[in-house]
């Protein structure tokens, strides 16, 4: 059986993909080597909540570099004795970085490994403790990010300075970033990366057997979508303006309510950060915007049917997310030929949306 809804037509609106979103920021300061080796990308996870230190489930604070989440779950499972679906994690962390984050394994009276003798190249089992409840996707209060940019001889304190204090009042469009949509292809730069060309057989109506690379594929699809309609809302109604009918998010949290009229209470919670102009992550059922926003809204998702429907098919429901990202704590260091930045973002948030503002970004790591 062919589970995935199958378009009456071939894809009219195909995706196409070249980091053509806009910036709000001017000008790139420059080009600047990304990732030149591990340490220049470290990303540590903040747990919601702290461990109990005992109960039913093992977590396990790992480090590790030059592997994704999900190889180091499958290798953490081997090593324990536990099916798979008994080792959690909140959320995957880059591969091509040195990254921190909790693993938790269901150990119901079951005996604990020495976990000292976890062997993994390039993965390290930093400490090990207990709580009472499963570890959950999503489970986060955010990340903290620090990384270095090389290659940076042409940059001054003033335009980093300048930059920075900008992206601090403005914050930048929350972009889905180039994670997301997967790997490019170094034969065909121009290709569709890899999850976004899944999704375009999905359009197609071809099925993807395999439930990981499916499960990706549609995330990266809805995800494109998102970029799309904050990149169509700046170019059309402008950054981050509010308009009665806008679907409101109160910070670092998921309420969300419509705005049906801009009073000085709205404005001054605007400015204080407290709430936010948020964008539709497609679905089925109805929009929750009114007047100038839902019919913008509509009338993108009527440009992109194709891509909605599928979407909505796929059983999805209608969400919204933030438009603007606030990043929290952010700091720089200008040294002689690097910079290195230090921030904290919300859960499913992308430092390279705040990068892209700063600089064009090139990658020196083998894929």
């Amino acid at each position: 059986m062919n589970d995935n809804p199958t378009p009456a037509n071939k894809s009219t609106s195909p995706i196409s993909y070249s980091d053509h979103w806009t910036k709000i920021h001017g000008p790139s300061l420059g080009q600047f080597i990304f990732k030149q080796q591990p340490d220049d990308f470290v990303v540590t996870e903040k747990l919601s909540f702290e461990p109990t230190g005992n109960g039913e489930h093992v977590f396990l604070w790992v480090e590790k570099q030059n592997l994704n989440t999900a190889f180091v779950a499958e290798h953490i499972a081997k090593f324990s004795g536990l099916p798979l679906r008994d080792v959690t994690y909140a959320g995957r962390k880059d591969k091509f970085a040195k990254t921190y984050q909790w693993f938790g394994l269901y150990m119901a009276n079951k005996k604990e490994p020495d976990w000292k003798n976890f062997d993994l190249p390039g993965a390290q089992i930093i400490k090990a403790t207990r709580n009472d409840r499963k570890l959950r996707t999503g489970a986060l209060d955010g990340n903290h990010f620090k990384v270095v940019l090389r290659n940076t001889t042409s940059l001054c304190h003033e335009q980093i300075h300048a930059r920075i204090d900008s992206i601090k009042q403005l914050g930048v469009p929350n972009y889905y970033g180039q994670q997301r949509f997967g790997n490019t292809r170094i034969d065909d730069p121009s290709a569709l990366p890899g999850n976004l060309a899944l999704a375009q057989k999905m359009l197609d109506g071809e099925e993807i057997r395999n439930r990981n690379k499916r499960s990706m594929a549609i995330s990266a699809l809805r995800s494109w979508l998102f970029n799309e309609f904050i990149d169509q809302r700046i170019r059309t109604l402008g950054y981050a303006r509010l308009f009665e009918g806008d679907v409101m998010q109160l910070a670092g949290s998921n309420s969300f309510f419509l705005c049906e009229s801009i009073d000085e209470k709205i404005k001054t919670r605007i400015g204080d950060k407290d709430i936010g102009v948020t964008c539709p992550l497609w679905g089925k059922g109805f929009l929750h915007s009114s007047q100038t926003i839902q019919k913008f809204e509509n009338s993108l998702s009527k440009k992109h049917n194709q891509i909605c429907g599928l979407l909505a098919a796929l059983g999805l429901k209608q969400e919204r997310r933030a438009m603007a990202l606030f990043p929290n704590n952010m700091t720089y260091s200008l040294a002689e030929d690097s910079l290195t930045l230090s921030f904290d973002l919300p859960s499913g948030c992308f430092a390279t949306s705040v990068l892209r503002e700063l600089c064009t970004l090139l990658e020196d790591h083998e894929q």
